[in-house]
């Protein structure tokens, strides 16, 4: 079964649909990031047919691993974020995609034990690839 389904985000989902990738990426942007999880070598043919800049996160994300992340998009002029793996490269690519652009200090803009502060300007475009179904916790 193949599908898309449009609204405020966009899904694509489907056999074969992986392959589409870098086609997608390339609308948003020509040097992206790509956020992986502690497995970098499962992202390395898309990271390699996009020419990327590569993020690991090996576990549940942390305010200084989003400020490298941040960072490293920032030094190579990373115009996309697409993270590739569960919920922590997800997590952290959509903080990465933030900070990149509004720059500060991550908790300055986190609800609850943060500032709560609103961001100034959009994020970079973000692509999330979730290659685990999750537990939706």
């Amino acid at each position: 079964m193949r599908f898309e389904f449009a609204t405020a985000t966009r899904v694509v989902f489907g056999e074969g649909t992986a392959a589409t990738l870098p086609e997608l990426v390339s609308t948003f942007g020509a040097r992206p990031l790509v956020v992986t999880g502690a497995s970098a070598e499962r992202a390395a043919s898309f990271v390699s047919a996009l020419s990327a800049q590569t993020f690991t996160v090996p576990g549940e994300p942390t305010v200084d691993l989003v400020r490298e992340g941040a960072r490293r998009a920032q030094n190579a002029n990373c115009d996309v974020i697409l993270s590739l793996g569960g919920g922590s490269a997800i997590d952290a690519g959509k903080a990465i995609a933030a900070i990149a652009t509004n720059g500060g200090e991550p908790l300055e803009f986190l609800e609850l034990v943060g500032k709560g502060r609103a961001l100034a300007l959009p994020p970079l475009p973000f692509i999330a690839v979730p290659t685990t179904a999750g537990t939706g916790r």
